[in-house]
This record gives structure tokens, sequence and C-alpha cells, in this order.
């Protein structure tokens, strides 16, 4: 219960402060190469739902064109006509998720917990809602990501993001961070199974 109520919430900010002072230059390196290789924003940005499912901003690098149609990713049969070519390398490593360090810092999200969707998952949305999935913070990585992110059903997705929302504990965290660095080195579940972001034009407001 303490981990739940304090600790997790002082891991993250402890965690986002020190990742953001050590890969802060690195950081600022991957903006410019965003920048310089193709036009647009550095940042996509995009409403996603945190506790209570209460609206906010999600941060991530731009890997996809400026004119890139709106559309769910699952939907793009030619993705990689819309990648840039930075884009392509910061979707495979990960690293376009590095922003959301921020998002971490502000509270809007956690390291662990069920990943924040967009609108087209409103599926998962209100079994969330149903379930008490949105009682928690989202987390840049969590229970269903490592147990098969889009390859497995909307229902699935959201009994492990109830699992977790019920059994939250440092323990359980830490498994699932070790899961997820396994899955990044070996770059499993990158391309094929980009949670359903809706890449816009517009990528900020």
């Amino acid at each position: 219960m303490f981990y739940r109520k304090f600790g997790k919430r002082a891991l993250d900010i402890v965690g986002a402060i020190g990742l953001l002072t050590i890969f802060g230059l690195p950081m600022l390196l991957i903006a410019l190469m965003v920048r310089l290789t193709s036009h647009g924003p550095v940042l996509f940005r995009q409403k996603r739902y945190t506790v209570d499912s209460r609206p906010f901003k999600v941060y991530k690098y731009r890997s996809m064109v400026p004119d890139a149609p709106e559309r769910a990713n699952q939907r793009f049969d030619d993705m990689d006509n819309y990648l840039t070519t930075i884009g392509k390398l910061l979707r495979r490593t990960s690293l376009d998720e590095m922003p959301q360090l921020l998002n971490v810092l502000k509270g809007d999200m956690s390291f662990i917990g069920p990943r924040p969707l967009a609108d087209s998952d409103y599926r998962v949305i209100d079994l969330r809602k149903m379930n008490g999935a949105d009682q928690v913070r989202p987390g840049i990585s969590g229970l269903a990501q490592v147990n098969g992110r889009n390859n497995i059903s909307d229902e699935q997705k959201a009994a492990y993001d109830q699992e977790y929302a019920e059994h939250v504990s440092f323990m359980l965290d830490l498994k699932i961070v070790l899961k997820t660095i396994g899955k990044v080195f070996r770059q499993s579940d990158i391309d094929r199974d980009e949670e359903r972001d809706v890449n816009v034009v517009r990528h900020v407001k």
C-alpha cells in the first residue's frame, strides 16, 4: 500500500530526473536529427488518458513525415513510405518514447502502468473504466506490453491492465522493467505491434 501511494511516485520523480540528466544531451541530439532530416515539429503530441480517464498530451519524437494521413498505425499498408529515415531507427529502438520522461516528471504518467491510449482505442478505454484499470497512472511500459502488445485482443489488454491495477507492487514493476529491457534489446514487438497511435498531420496544436 505504501509503495502504491507514495513509493511508486517517488521513484518516478527520481528516475525521471536522473534519466533526463544522463540522457539530456543525447535527447537534444536526437531532436536535432529529427529537425534536420525532415520538415515539421520535433515532437509528436497527442491526446491520451491518465488517472480517472482525464486527458493529457503525450510526447514522442516525431517519426513520420508531416503529411502522413490521419489513420491508426494498424491500418497502414505502406507505413515505411511515411516514416522518416531517423523515424525508422527511433521506432525500432523505442527511442521515440524518450520524451515521455517529461510526462513522467509532470505526473501524467509513470514508468510502469497501462499504456496511455488514444481515442482510437475507445474499446480498451471503456473496458478500463469498467474494471478499474484507469485508477492507476498509465506507463511507458506495462503488463500488456510485455505480454504481446497488439498481438493480443482488446479484452486481453484490458484484463492485463486490470491485473496490474489490482496488484501494483515494487517487485511487479521491476519484473516488467526487466522484461521491457529484454524486448527492446531483442527489438521484438516494436514495429508490428506499435500501440494504436493516430499519426496526424497537425502534430502540434
